[in-house]
């Protein structure tokens, strides 16, 4: 638990440095999926393409544990997912434990 939360202390630092400001677990996300569509940061994006941008970066991480795998890169260079196995039901505290873990090995 100590190692989690010194490597967790490390990635916000790094971020914290690199954005001049510290993201939240919603921005965190929305910059994975920036990254992994390859679009610069200062790029505009509707609403519904923020949610997608998230949801790229949901299942990037999570494809770190084997419930997600990359398809295809459509048209437009947006990559697509599918489920490989059901994420198991949990609280909220246990998701976001998770996803800050596969945010660590992300950034490592």
């Amino acid at each position: 638990m100590e190692n989690f939360e010194q490597r967790w202390k490390e990635t916000e630092a790094m971020l914290l440095e690199r954005f001049g400001k510290l993201p939240d677990m919603e921005s965190i996300l929305f910059l994975i999926g920036i990254n992994e569509l390859g679009a610069p940061l200062d790029t505009k994006f509707s609403k519904e393409q923020k949610q997608d941008l998230m949801h790229i970066a949901v299942c990037t991480l999570l494809g770190q544990l084997g419930y997600f795998e990359f398809v295809l890169r459509d048209e437009e260079g947006w990559p697509h997912f599918q489920e490989v196995k059901k994420v198991p039901p949990t609280g909220m505290k246990e998701q976001e434990q998770m996803l800050k873990e596969c945010v660590i090995r992300y950034f490592e």
